[in-house]
């Protein structure tokens, strides 16, 4: 009956274990083995003591005896082992008791496993089974050489704790979801485990659920170490981000630089900009740093508002920028932060915040250090690794490009204002009214605006008030507002008491337009001359500038009548008009460039009603003050100039 069998079978009887019986497959999977003799002579191998123990215990307790772990032969010279478990049972022989081998042999089995085994050892960390009940069991080994603490049989004891803190809650409920699926799919996630030296490594996990009569009956998870990968990834997408700030002035730039920088390295990135601008830092000059920018985390408060919160650098500091090496402070939870590294304000929301590190980062663009970065970790995150500290360090290298065009426009901005103030001089005294005038530039940083106002006395007496604005917001607009007030003052000094201003603006137009000055400007040329009964004579030509507002000492605000002729340089010899008023004695006459009324949400006619009536509520304030209120009432999108003449109300 056994010698037609596949499995391998034998019979051994005696004391000694005598092998009286083997069939054709046993003889197939271990070679030809002699019959009659005692077991250990005929299995001599060097491994068949584990056998002979078995048959022992068969033979003394009468209990059948079964082997599952791996075994193999040993045939010796080149020939390929064979695997195979097998059975020992009690049985009853013509000579007496006995013992019944049946061996099945599972080479075929354990070299496709060896095959997997090497193949997903090659693509993954880790590979284990879990099934229904919540237990695991690993076939790739790799938990401990990665983790350094032995493999748990559930992931609920134990397993989920190696899981960062931020990761811990979203892959525990995506799995839980996944689970509750009639016919669920692969899933795949990207988490973050903590290796044997503390530090955190991310890992991506692929598990494929194996069903058996249409329900999952386990799932083959495998996990593969992808922190490089991820880490380069990381590194590209942060770099391309900031190559792409573009942010309005230095303060934008940084406000575009911590959303970069946070949550994707840290919780919370502020960034402190020096106020002294010589490098190296005079040694005993008091130095302080200004809250410019500043990010959190999701789950964290907000940060404190930027109103320009300031700290002295300390020795700590200045040693900090002067090496130009990053340094991370650790504090415990809520604990005080330590002293003099950032404003006050700061250190409370730190500390308020549960903040455990801080990290501070020179900020270098050329050879000059601006400021300094300061970031931190929060609550149970990690302090920042070496690499994640170099890799901030890295993008923040990396922003000198974005940071120096805004440099650069800014100091092409300061020679451009200040361009404009050498030509925006003081009012002169003029008997008998008062005068005042105001600029100020666009709050945008990267624009340059071509704003000018002026005011000079003939040699006549006449007062000269002119306002005018260049198409244009950078350098060359500058440039050419300079070049028109120039021309403008010239041909009215120079144009005789006959001389209206309709002819001073039409010569300006033909000076302008032959001499290529501008493409395109506005302005308003306006002469006043005193009366003997206190009045004063005013006229005017616009050349498409807005028009004059009056705040009379009777009555309400209102803009002078007169139809604007065209701009400037638009066709040249184009004919002009000279209007004319009496300002009566504390009447106040403003002439303002278009930055005052001009809004994208509103009409221009709205915005100069509002004017007006803004004009009407300050009308009893000094004309200073006047100017400072009108002020505020622009949105600050362009620049602003304004002049202001009022009569006394003496004769």
């Amino acid at each position: 009956m056994f010698d037609g069998s596949l499995a391998a079978m034998a019979v051994f009887t005696g004391p000694d274990d005598r092998m009286v019986y083997a069939n054709p497959a046993f003889a197939r999977l271990f070679g030809a083995r002699p019959l009659g003799r005692p077991a250990r002579e005929t299995f001599p191998d060097p491994d068949a003591y584990r056998f002979l123990g078995v048959l022992e215990e068969v033979r003394a307790t009468g209990r059948a005896c079964q082997v599952l772990g791996a075994r193999r032969t040993d045939p010796g010279d080149d020939a390929q082992a064979s695997h195979f478990v097998y059975a020992c049972s009690p049985l009853t022989t013509a000579d007496g008791p006995g013992i019944l081998v049946v061996a099945l042999d599972t080479s075929a089995e354990t070299w496709t496993l060896q095959r997997y085994e090497a193949l997903v050892s090659a693509v993954s960390q880790m590979v284990w089974v879990m099934r229904p009940d919540g237990t695991m069991e690993e076939l790739v080994p790799g938990w401990e050489r990665l983790t350094g603490t032995p493999w748990y049989p559930r992931a609920d004891k134990g397993w989920y704790d190696h899981v960062h803190p931020r990761d811990r809650e979203r892959l525990g409920e995506a799995w839980r979801a996944a689970l509750r699926i009639t016919s669920p799919d692969v899933f795949e996630d990207v988490y973050r485990l903590r290796a044997a030296d503390g530090s955190y490594r991310h890992l991506a996990i692929r598990s494929v659920p194996v069903l058996r009569d249409g329900s999952v009956a386990e799932w083959v998870c495998a996990a593969a170490d992808v922190e490089d990968t991820w880490r380069s990834r990381l590194r590209e997408r942060m770099l391309a981000q900031v190559a792409a700030v573009s942010g309005t002035g230095l303060q934008g730039a940084f406000c575009e630089l911590v959303k970069v920088i946070v949550p994707e390295l840290v919780d919370v990135c502020l960034i402190l900009l020096l106020s002294h601008d010589d490098w190296p830092l005079p040694e005993n000059a008091t130095v302080t740093a200004r809250r410019v920018a500043s990010a959190t985390g999701p789950g964290l408060p907000a940060p404190p508002a930027l109103r320009g919160q300031s700290v002295t650098l300390s020795p700590t500091v200045r040693g900090i920028l002067e090496s130009r090496v990053p340094r991370t402070f650790l504090f415990p939870p809520g604990g005080p932060v330590p002293p003099d590294l950032v404003p006050a304000v700061t250190e409370r929301w730190l500390a308020a915040a549960g903040a455990t590190s801080i990290t501070l980062t020179p900020l270098v663009v050329g050879d000059t250090v601006l400021g300094y970065a300061v970031t931190g970790t929060n609550g149970d995150s990690p302090v920042p690794t070496d690499s994640e500290t170099e890799l901030l360090r890295e993008v923040l290298h990396h922003a000198q490009r974005p940071i120096r065009k805004v440099l650069d426009l800014q100091q092409a901005r300061r020679i451009a204002l200040g361009l404009q103030r050498t030509h925006l001089t003081e009012p002169p005294s003029v008997p008998g009214a008062e005068l005042a005038a105001r600029y100020r530039p666009a709050s945008s940083t990267g624009e340059i605006g071509g704003d000018w106002y002026d005011a000079f006395v003939l040699p006549d007496g006449t007062l000269i008030l002119d306002i005018g604005d260049v198409a244009g917001h950078d350098l060359t607009a500058a440039t050419a507002m300079g070049q028109m007030r120039s021309m403008l003052r010239t041909l009215a000094y120079t144009g005789g008491p006959d001389t209206t201003p309709a002819t001073v603006i039409t010569r300006l137009d033909e000076v302008t337009e032959g001499l290529n000055t501008a493409s395109l400007a506005t302005a308003i040329h306006t002469s006043v001359r005193r009366r003997t009964d206190g009045g004063w004579d005013l006229a005017w030509a616009s050349a498409g500038h807005p028009a004059p507002l009056l705040i009379p000492s009777r009555g309400p605000a209102r803009f002078l009548a007169g139809t604007p002729d065209l701009p400037l340089c638009v066709v040249p010899g184009a004919p002009r008009t000279t209007h004319s008023h009496l300002l009566e004695p504390g009447d106040t006459l403003l002439l303002y460039t278009d930055g005052l009324i001009e809004t994208p949400s509103e009409a221009l006619d709205v915005r100069m009603r509002e004017l007006a009536g803004e004009a009407d509520r300050c009308r009893h304030r000094a004309l200073p003050e006047l100017l400072e209120s009108l002020e505020e009432f622009s949105d600050h999108r362009d620049d602003i100039a304004m002049v202001a003449f009022r009569t006394t109300a003496e004769p």
